[in-house]
């Protein structure tokens, strides 16, 4: 468990332990999921109040989703953000959870969240504005973790346009289709967390007791925002998905059928050779022109002026 305290737009000072709550400024306890199991009592020594036995629950669940609830003494937001690692083809999301008091934050976290060390340090070199309440750090830590959602567009734009040119290379057919096909099934994943991340950001700031001025008010309007652009970014990837297959199904059929309409040309060509060809090896006795000396000539001239002719007329009309 770490320990920092905030007052006024100094960078935080980090403490060994707390006994009681400032007068000014206030406190965030950071706390590893699993490595402090009595963190409800510290909370209870702190401020008086218990923490719900259910919100205990929730806090410690690693598949819960993104949700927010609020009680008279305390207001709780379980925010579900990437793994350590981004990878764009695993989604795998983990929970924080956030309990937010007038002089306190808590925040339960997995051991490999690299939000909140990022804020740490951001906060500690002046890179990011020091918050004056605990909803603004709160705000800080929901942000970086939106932030790392945003920065996998980029990695997922450059693997469609792999996919799409491998799709329409005619020669290297595409056969990972298990692949393009989980991987729109993780864009849905993406935009359900994104989902329920917007309705619980909605749901805290439409029914919080915190005073949302102009500043804290814009803020999360900013947040809500960015999840909505994520949001809508995974929805078109979805689309362009799906747009990307069909387009590789087209140009398969087109293909196929413009062999199609050759192997048809060359035995709609063939065809009257092959009658012509046909006539001439019956084995009659008495067939006319067998008995003429330049009748193979003949005969051979005819069948090639009948493939031209018929070759001219397929080219005129545009049939190939």
């Amino acid at each position: 468990m770490e320990i920092l305290y905030f007052l006024s737009r100094e960078k935080p000072s980090a403490l060994e332990s707390v006994d009681e709550l400032p007068s000014e400024g206030f406190i965030w306890l950071d706390i590893v999921r699993g490595s402090e199991p009595g963190w409800p009592d510290i909370v209870k020594h702190l401020t008086g109040v218990t923490i719900h036995e259910r919100h205990i629950k929730d806090a410690e669940n690693v598949q819960h989703p993104s949700y927010s609830d609020l009680t008279s003494e305390y207001e709780m937001v379980i925010f579900r953000g990437l793994s350590s690692e981004i990878k764009i083809d695993a989604f795998e999301s983990k929970p924080t959870a956030l309990f937010l008091f007038e002089r306190l934050l808590v925040t339960i976290r997995p051991e490999d969240s690299r939000s909140i060390p990022l804020i740490k340090e951001r906060l500690s070199k002046h890179h990011a504005r020091v918050p004056m309440r605990p909803a603004g750090l709160m705000h800080l830590i929901l942000s970086a973790v939106t932030d790392r959602f945003m920065a996998l567009r980029e990695p997922l734009t450059l693997q469609l346009e792999t996919w799409r040119n491998d799709l329409l290379d005619p020669k290297n057919p595409f056969n990972d289709w298990m692949t393009l096909l989980n991987h729109r099934n993780k864009l849905r994943t993406f935009e359900i967390i994104c989902q329920e991340q917007e309705q619980a950001i909605t749901q805290w700031r439409d029914n919080t007791n915190v005073e949302m001025d102009d500043d804290i008010s814009v803020r999360y309007n900013d947040l809500l925002e960015h999840i909505n652009r994520v949001m809508k970014y995974a929805a078109e990837q979805q689309n362009s998905v799906e747009s990307l297959v069909q387009l590789h199904f087209s140009a398969v059929a087109h293909r196929t059928n413009e062999i199609m309409r050759v192997l048809t040309v060359i035995s709609a060509v063939f065809l009257p050779l092959s009658l012509f060809a046909g006539i001439f090896g019956m084995n009659f006795e008495y067939m006319p022109e067998l008995k003429l000396r330049y009748a193979y000539f003949f005969a051979l001239g005819g069948m090639t002026l009948l493939g031209v002719g018929m070759l001219l007329v397929f080219k005129k009309k545009h049939w190939f």
